[in-house]
């Protein structure tokens, strides 16, 4: 048995998950959030227990330590050399990584490089990683990428149609998200509801904050939403998700706004948050429905029109559907969004939605279609960390270089 940690950093958070491997025991989890701030926070959760404080954590670095820490402190591990592996995720591949690899020189300085394409999230996962590398120098460490299950795509999915040279010259394709997340779905989906058939066309929706589909065909994925970045794909928290280019030359032109400006607005001004102009958060959007916000009934209903729109295409781009799988914070918890997107194509595509197993679907796997329906559907929680975790382990076997 090993112990190995996955590890998420964010621009202002780690979240983290201990596991006993290869049971896929979870030893402890938790988030340091807030850091940089005099009112940091720190969570653990182990053995049954949840340990909070509030307290200054100014970097990654002392936020690894603070967690660290308290695996010895409360005793979840005796020592730190418990830990032979730390698995990092990390949101953009580009195209370097089709699959897991060693966190080393070579990898970080690919980090680099792709950094303008996440300027968010690729300097936050190299401070994370250093900063575990310091604290456990012993261990192993391997980045995960968020791209990488995208990889399958074939030419006449990822690129798009500008100038070929221009394509090739600065690496300009769709390169997709939440990759771990997706092939977790399917392999999930793919067992509990497929009976582990070689032959699958499956659906992935993780709808949340950020948002992405995928299709994938026997365990391949040969389409997915986002694109150069995530700004791309459905309609989001705060991004526009797809849009016609010239929207923003025309809004720049007419707002006197410069290209960043516009940029700007379109991944943190738009999607729920500006259409509705209550909140990026669609629980409250939902309460201002309940009381009658007519822009918050049309945000929800333009997000899934948009959501309904790229299962529809996957559908026809599978030949199509055995699966359609929901997820994220939106997919697992939202019965009232899922009932939305399906309203848009459960006639075309033979779905019959079982609504009180839909109702009953809040954070827990169900099957929320019934027999009859033509394509099943159903709500599984994903779980990246258990895919990093195992990443962790093929890893020490030998089986990932």
């Amino acid at each position: 048995m090993s112990k190995c940690m996955a590890v998420n950093a964010g621009s202002s958070s780690l979240k983290y998950k201990l596991f006993e491997m290869p049971g896929e025991k979870v030893i402890c989890s938790g988030l340091v959030d807030r850091i940089g701030h005099d009112d940091g926070i720190f969570k653990i959760k182990y053995d049954g227990k949840t340990h909070q404080e509030i307290l200054p954590i100014y970097s990654h670095t002392q936020g690894a330590k603070i967690v660290l820490d308290a695996l010895t402190n409360f005793g979840i591990v005796k020592s730190l050399e418990e830990i032979v592996c730390v698995g990092h995720r990390v949101v953009q591949g580009g195209k370097y990584f089709s699959h897991s690899v060693e966190f080393n020189e070579d990898t970080e300085e690919k980090i680099r490089i792709l950094t303008p394409l996440d300027p968010l999230h690729a300097p936050a996962h190299l401070i994370g990683y250093h900063a575990f590398k310091d604290a456990l120098p012993s261990a192993k460490a391997i980045a995960v990428f968020d791209t990488a299950f995208h990889q399958t795509m074939e030419p006449e999915d990822y690129l798009f149609p500008i100038p070929y040279e221009m394509s090739e010259k600065h690496d300009c394709r769709r390169y997709g998200a939440h990759g771990t997340s997706h092939l977790y779905l399917s392999l999930k989906g793919n067992h509990d509801y497929l009976e582990d058939k070689n032959d699958t066309r499956i659906i992935t929706c993780h709808l949340g904050s950020g948002a992405s589909l995928c299709a994938i065909k026997n365990g391949k994925c040969v389409a997915t939403s986002m694109g150069l970045t995530p700004l791309g794909g459905v309609m989001m928290g705060t991004r526009s998700g797809d849009l016609d280019p010239s929207v923003l030359y025309y809004l720049c032109d007419v707002e006197h706004k410069s290209v960043e400006e516009m940029y700007d607005i379109l991944n943190k001004q738009s999607g729920f948050l500006g259409v509705s102009g209550v909140s990026n958060d669609t629980r409250d959007v939902y309460d201002a429905i309940l009381k009658g916000d007519k822009r918050s009934m049309l945000a929800a209903k333009l997000w899934a029109r948009r959501v309904a729109d790229y299962i529809g295409s996957y559908f026809v781009r599978l030949g199509g559907a055995d699966l359609i799988i929901f997820s994220g914070g939106i997919g697992e918890n939202a019965a009232y969004y899922r009932s939305l997107v399906l309203d848009n194509v459960k006639e075309a595509l033979g779905i019959v939605v079982d609504e009180e197993k839909n109702e009953k679907a809040v954070g827990v796997q169900y099957l929320i279609s019934k027999p009859e329906s033509k394509i099943k559907v159903c709500v599984i929680p994903t779980d990246e960390e258990v895919m990093i975790a195992r990443d962790c382990e093929a890893f020490l076997e030998g089986k990932l270089k």
